[in-house]
């Protein structure tokens, strides 16, 4: 006769559900505090940035290699921790390589999502308006933190290699500070200039005067390069570019200075010569006929602007007072008088 199938006693029935009761809020409540201490460790700040400084996650570095060289440097006070706020929010496989700057105050959390949105240290390069390109390869070349690749910096070579053979380098760059992170190509932030540079010019040149004796961009780009050398005074621009623009209609020479100065280069040693005005090169603007053959320097937006709006008025004339600005005249008798009080220290009484 078959017996009935053995039961556990009662008494043990009773002191597992027990036992079972105890464990699930036990259970919890260590799940409740295991949340609570990694919510107070994502947002108390690190120790180890007391102080601003950087670090630099390589390429194709895993994560936890990544952690171990956080916590040797002393960015971590251990790594485990970090290890696991990765882990539970899907981020380990998300770290981006670069340089990163990191600020007093920062938290693990903080961290995790700059290293996880690429928040890298960017580094500047600013241009100069009325910079030749010499200074802008020199600045180039300076820069630590540029990778240098660019073997033949010739000016021919370099824009061939930006699709604009035959050019002249000089004012095809726009002047304004390029940031970039640490170990970028050199030629990335020049290509950089140069589009930018064709970007501006082709905006102004939509909206230029109908009325310009310039048949091109490249003309009113040329113009703009001889405002931005002789004033940095923002108000005056305009009336230099009248100037130039009325000289060019009456098919005057536009006799500036900047040009000679640049025809001769390195062997200009500061002081500006009556023979140097009679030397005959394509950018001397004395011996020459309207615009010279190209930009001689940088040319900001401003500059830009002027020689597409120039200002309306009489004057073919202006010559400098020695502060930055100058005086415009409409006859070549108040020139002379211009000239020979500012520029001789003739000044009587009927300074101009």
């Amino acid at each position: 006769m078959t017996g009935s199938p053995s039961r556990p006693p009662v008494g043990w029935l009773r002191r597992f559900a027990l036992l079972g009761a105890l464990w699930v809020p036990a259970g919890l409540l260590a799940i409740g505090a295991g949340w609570g201490l990694m919510a107070h460790y994502q947002h108390t700040p690190l120790p180890g940035v007391v102080t601003a400084r950087t670090i630099e996650i390589s390429s194709g570095e895993g994560f936890a290699a990544i952690a171990h060289e956080l916590e040797v440097q002393g960015v971590l006070g251990r790594r485990w921790p970090f290890m696991l706020l990765a882990v539970l929010e899907g981020k380990t496989r998300r770290i981006r390589a670069g340089e990163y700057r990191l600020m007093p105050g920062l938290t693990p959390q903080k961290l995790l999502d700059q290293l996880v949105n690429g928040d890298i240290r960017l580094h500047r390069l600013t241009l100069v308006e009325g910079w030749t390109f010499r200074q802008v390869r020199q600045a180039i070349q300076g820069h630590p933190e540029l990778e240098q690749t660019i073997d033949d910096w010739r000016g021919e070579s370099v824009m061939a290699r930006l699709d604009r053979p035959g050019h002249s380098p000089e004012g095809q760059f726009f002047p304004d500070t390029y940031l970039f992170a640490r170990g970028t190509p050199d030629w990335i932030v020049l290509e950089q200039a140069h589009r930018r540079l064709r970007k501006e010019l082709a905006s102004v040149w939509r909206t230029r005067d109908a009325d310009l004796p310039l048949e091109s961009p490249e003309a009113l780009l040329t113009l703009a390069s001889l405002i931005e050398k002789e004033t940095a005074v923002s108000s005056e621009r305009p009336q230099i570019a009248g100037v130039f623009i009325r000289r060019l209609r009456l098919g005057m020479p536009l006799q500036t200075d900047p040009t000679v100065i640049f025809a001769l280069g390195a062997d200009f040693d500061g002081n500006l010569t009556r023979a140097h005005l009679r030397q005959d090169h394509p950018y001397n603007t004395y011996r020459i006929s309207g615009l010279p053959p190209g930009p001689i320097a940088l040319v900001g937006r401003a500059a830009l602007e002027a020689a597409a709006h120039p200002a309306p008025g009489r004057a073919v004339f202006f010559v400098s007072r020695g502060d930055g600005t100058h005086v415009f005249s409409e006859t070549l008798e108040e020139h002379n008088r211009a000239v020979n009080c500012y520029q001789r220290r003739l000044c009587r009484g009927d300074a101009p």
